[in-house]
């Protein structure tokens, strides 16, 4: 137990970044994740809302249960009641701790806003932080406390974009695109703030790290200002294709109904 916590350093070498092991692992997680998400929105396709809504209260009491315990046990493994600073929620993927319970707990638009957002990030913080997270499977074994409950958050955030989306609780319309677009640069301003303040790689603005953020950083040479600039463009891509990609799909559900 005390090496699966990291109590004193890992003593078991890191089996390395896209090792059969890590692509196991996370394969798994990704498994457990969709099986639960499809079964759970079909069942609950045609619910009322609050038994829906049910689903995402316990995927935020989950996530943020998993998340406080990992920066307490973090803080108390690395004798400094100060390293919580470089756990904050400023991640893409981590910014679902705070999405996610306000999409569960909220009402009217801010609800609607906060389900789009866990709708078009959840999943794809999923996939960047299992199988493209090679600053933690570089650096620690598979199996270890900081990979596990890494794994697990990234899969229920992925969990309820698809349970979102499959149990028709996201609306997608285009009047919360700038929400959306507002809650991106938020985080994204105050994570490029805490790098510079903290001198850390929030949301990876500063540097790939080992991730396929690599390939961007690479592309522009490592420029203080494009790199981060780039970052942000993608996720506006991003949430622009998302929209629409959406927008066809129903556009075409239409079409059939009519015929």
């Amino acid at each position: 137990m005390k090496e699966f916590f990291g109590f004193g350093g890992y003593q078991r070498p890191a089996e390395g970044f896209l090792s059969w092991q890590h692509l196991v692992f996370v394969t798994s997680l990704m498994a457990v994740m969709v099986a639960l998400a499809v079964i759970l929105g079909r069942k609950n396709r045609f619910a009322l809302p609050r038994q829906k809504n049910r689903v995402l209260i316990w995927a935020a009491l989950l996530i943020d249960g998993f998340e406080l315990f990992k920066i307490v046990l973090l803080c108390f493994r690395a004798e400094d009641p100060w390293s919580w600073l470089y756990n904050l929620p400023l991640f893409l993927c981590s910014i679902q701790l705070i999405a996610l319970p306000v999409a569960a707990f909220t009402k009217g638009r801010i609800k609607e806003s906060s389900l789009d957002f866990v709708c078009i990030f959840g999943i794809l913080g999923a996939v960047l932080g299992t199988y493209g997270a090679g600053q933690n499977y570089g650096c620690y074994p598979v199996l270890s406390f900081d990979n596990v409950v890494s794994g697990v958050t990234h899969s229920i955030a992925g969990f309820a974009s698809l349970y979102i989306l499959i149990s028709g609780m996201a609306s997608l319309k285009r009047k919360n695109i700038g929400i959306t677009f507002g809650i991106l640069l938020f985080f994204c301003v105050a994570a490029y703030t805490a790098n510079i303040l903290l001198d850390y790689n929030y949301m990876f603005l500063m540097a790939g790290d080992g991730t396929p953020y690599d390939i961007l950083y690479n592309l522009v040479g490592g420029h203080k200002v494009f790199y981060p600039l780039s970052v942000v463009a993608l996720f506006i891509v991003y949430i622009v294709l998302y929209y629409g990609v959406c927008g066809l799909v129903r556009k075409a559900k239409k079409a059939k109904l009519a015929v």
